[in-house]
C-alpha cells in the first residue's frame, strides 16, 4: 500500500503518513493496529539557525565588496569602479537575501524596493560614465516595469478570486512594455530607421497569451474543463 500524496510505501495498519500526514484509507483492508514501516524519529529535522546562516551570507557579501575597495585603490590609487561592485552586491543583497529576514516577507514591499535599488544603480552608472541615457531611456523603462511587478505581485497577493484577469492584463502590459523600450531606444539614441520594427512582434505574442487566458477566465465551461485536463 502506497501513500496517495507522497507515493511512500506504506504497511497496512497505518492510519497516517508518516511523512506527509495524510490519512491512509483502502477500501479493500480492515484498518488494524501495525507497526508503522517507518519510524516517526527518522523523518524528525534538524532545526536551522537561520539568524546564524543570514548572518554568514551576509559576510560573504562583503567580501567582494572590501575586495574591490582595496585592489581598486592599490591600482588606481582611487575608487573608479568600486561603485559598481557595490552596486551589484546591494542589488542582489536587496533581491534575494533581504527578504529572509522576515519570517513573513511581504513580496508588495520588496519588489518596489528592489526596483528602487535597481533605479539608483542605473542612476550611479549614467552618472559614472557621464551618460544620457538614463532620464529618456533607464528610468521610464524601469518605472513601468515596476509598476507592473508591483501592481502584478499586490493583485495576486490581495484577490483571490479572477486571477486569470490579473494574468492576462500583466502579459499585455508587458507586451505595450516593450513597444515603449523600442520607443525610447528611439527617442534616447537616435536610430536611424523609424517606426516599430521588432517590438510589434512580442507585444502580438503577449497580447494573445493574455487575451487567451481572459477568456478563459470569462468562458466558465471552458476553464473547468482546462482545470481538470490538468488537475489545477
Amino acid at each position: 500500500m502506497f501513500c496517495i500524496n507522497c507515493g511512500i510505501e506504506l504497511s497496512d495498519g497505518q492510519k497516517i503518513c508518516p511523512i506527509c500526514q495524510t490519512r491512509v484509507y483502502h477500501p479493500d483492508l480492515k484498518k488494524s493496529e501495525a507497526l508503522p514501516t517507518y519510524p516517526r524519529k527518522a523523518f524528525k529535522s534538524e532545526e536551522i539557525n537561520i539568524r546564524g546562516l543570514l548572518f554568514v551570507i551576509t559576510l560573504l557579501h562583503l567580501i567582494p565588496i572590501i575586495f574591490a575597495i582595496i585592489l581598486d585603490y592599490n591600482l588606481n590609487n582611487a575608487f573608479d569602479w568600486t561603485g559598481y561592485v557595490v552596486g551589484a552586491v546591494l542589488l542582489i543583497y536587496v533581491c534575494a537575501v533581504l527578504p529572509m529576514w522576515f519570517k513573513r516577507a511581504n513580496p508588495v514591499i520588496f519588489t518596489p524596493c528592489a526596483f528602487f535599488v535597481a533605479i539608483v544603480y542605473l542612476w550611479y552608472i549614467n552618472f559614472s560614465v557621464e551618460g544620457d541615457w538614463f532620464w529618456s531611456f533607464a528610468f521610464p523603462v524601469s518605472l513601468g516595469a515596476a509598476v507592473i511587478t508591483t501592481a502584478l505581485v499586490t493583485l495576486l497577493r490581495y484577490v483571490k478570486k479572477h486571477r486569470l484577469y490579473i494574468v492576462g492584463g500583466a502579459f499585455i502590459l508587458t507586451g505595450v512594455l516593450i513597444v515603449f523600450i523600442e520607443f525610447f531606444l528611439h527617442l534616447t539614441f537616435d536610430f536611424k530607421h523609424d517606426g516599430f520594427i521588432w517590438s510589434l512582434y512580442p507585444l502580438v505574442f503577449l497580447a494573445v497569451i493574455g487575451i487567451g487566458l481572459i477568456v478563459i477566465e470569462i468562458v466558465k465551461p471552458f476553464k473547468e474543463s482546462l482545470r481538470k485536463i490538468f488537475f489545477l
